[in-house]
């Protein structure tokens, strides 16, 4: 998905907001200005999440490494860990476990720092609280039971540190539920703000339960023009593609792939595109997306 004009006064004020403190302001203009030249020249034909790794590289040579969120993303890993049994427990006296994780992973796709400004434990524990108490969309759900019946190879897009406790609870029932199922997971090849990689798939324990490969560049989404060869294929080959964060649907929209989207809207313009509130969650499967999205 191209990005619109949103998008792009967003990744602008991003950077100025991230250079604003910077004392050399000839260098500030030259940086500002080359940034627009990235947005100029691939704003009509790339995602925002591949806009952005332009950037970060362009960051890179003129002020050094970007913002280190190690510890952030140890934190919010560290955070919910301890809940795990207790949302599991939540999961298991469930009617329909599938269902149930879904709402779960849904808010935790809160923990964003590049969408959410001010990411904080408070919101994000009620956002956990009245996940028992949110819907999945019936029609949606029985189309993805009915998928996941007939497929033999699944692969799980995660998107940011934190959530991933909530996506190793729902591979978990995954694998309860179907047994026979392959299921391959893969997180950020590199480090990008919060994102999840290779570490915070072992820090949880999601690397003791199934295979964890990494997409093979920055992205904090998954740019196929961009991805290793082997996930490429394993995209291509899989029967059901489960696509985490807003950062996954913006890269993959109209890739032809047709995952099934989960995420939160997080930000206005996907408030106004899905008609939803803000921190309210998506779940469908891209055939489908095409009718719910407004401009």
């Amino acid at each position: 998905m191209t990005v619109n004009t949103m998008c792009i006064s967003c990744l602008l004020s991003k950077q100025e907001k991230i250079i604003s403190d910077y004392l050399d302001a000839n260098r500030k203009a030259k940086y500002i200005e080359q940034v627009q030249e990235i947005l100029d020249n691939y704003g009509s034909s790339e995602s925002a999440p591949a806009l952005a790794e332009r950037i970060n590289q362009l960051y890179r040579s003129f002020w050094g490494e970007e913002e280190d969120y190690t510890e952030i993303k140890h934190k919010y890993n560290q955070l919910l860990l301890p809940k795990e049994s207790e949302i599991w427990f939540r999961i298991k006296q469930a009617d329909d476990c599938i269902k149930e994780c879904i709402k779960y992973v849904s808010a935790g796709n809160y923990i964003d720092f590049s969408a959410v400004e001010n990411v904080n434990e408070q919101t994000l524990d009620t956002l956990l609280d009245r996940a028992k108490k949110e819907s999945v969309p019936e029609d949606e759900y029985v189309h993805f039971r009915n998928d996941l019946e007939q497929a033999s190879r699944l692969v799980y897009l995660t998107d940011n540190c934190g959530e991933i406790v909530l996506d190793k609870l729902f591979i978990k029932c995954l694998q309860k539920c179907y047994p026979e199922l392959q299921i391959i997971v893969v997180v950020r090849g590199e480090a990008v703000i919060n994102d999840a990689t290779l570490e915070d798939a072992k820090e949880v324990g999601l690397t003791d339960m199934v295979t964890c490969i990494g997409n093979g560049n920055a992205a904090s989404g998954t740019v196929l023009k961009r991805v290793s060869p082997e996930v490429e294929q394993l995209l291509k080959r899989a029967d059901v593609i489960i696509s985490k964060g807003q950062g996954n649907f913006e890269s993959l929209f109209e890739e032809g792939l047709n995952p099934y989207y989960i995420f939160l809207c997080k930000c206005e313009l996907f408030v106004h595109r899905f008609g939803l509130q803000k921190y309210e969650s998506v779940f469908v499967r891209e055939e489908r997306t095409k009718t719910m999205i407004s401009g």
